[in-house]
């Protein structure tokens, strides 16, 4: 997964929409992350993992990977209002269960809200990427899911959404 690309794509996106939003100088971090924390609960009715009362099966891989890039989206977004562009993921952390990982990410994004430091964004990315894991999806799938979803997004921006 080429994150400098992405990131770059994602500043690409950003950049477009604080101009055509008349938002050059607004600082959205906070709206970033509980976009990122919407999206977040967005993946988890997707995957159906906490819905114990529920026989339907989770929703289709390509729907809870376009769900999980939107996630990803938000993350780059507030990485780069955190003046970070270079982010190596040195190792994969996480629960056992998706629900309990899902959770560990609300706590984590939550905490994200209140320091807004890099240390706390690194470790909420990485607890992120792992779940992609626990999700199966490989690097791959997830920049090539990104970058078709950049293109939406784009698209979306065109048609005045």
């Amino acid at each position: 997964m080429n994150l400098e690309k992405m990131f770059q794509m994602q500043k690409d996106l950003d950049d477009r929409i604080r101009v055509e939003h008349n938002l050059v100088n607004s600082n959205l971090i906070e709206e970033k992350i509980l976009a990122f924390q919407v999206e977040l609960g967005e993946l988890a009715n997707e995957t159906r993992c906490f819905k114990y009362w529920s026989l339907r099966p989770a929703s289709a891989r390509d729907v809870i990977l376009e769900e999980y890039v939107d996630g990803v989206h938000f993350l780059l977004s507030i990485g780069l209002d955190l003046h970070t562009t270079d982010l190596k993921i040195d190792q994969l952390v996480g629960e056992e269960s998706l629900t309990k990982q899902f959770a560990l990410l609300f706590e984590l994004s939550g905490q994200l809200g209140k320091t807004k430091s890099l240390e706390d964004f690194i470790n909420l990315f990485q607890h992120y990427i792992y779940l992609g894991k626990q999700l199966n999806f490989t690097p791959t799938d997830i920049e090539a899911a990104y970058i078709g979803k950049n293109e939406v997004n784009h698209q979306r921006q065109n048609q005045g959404y």
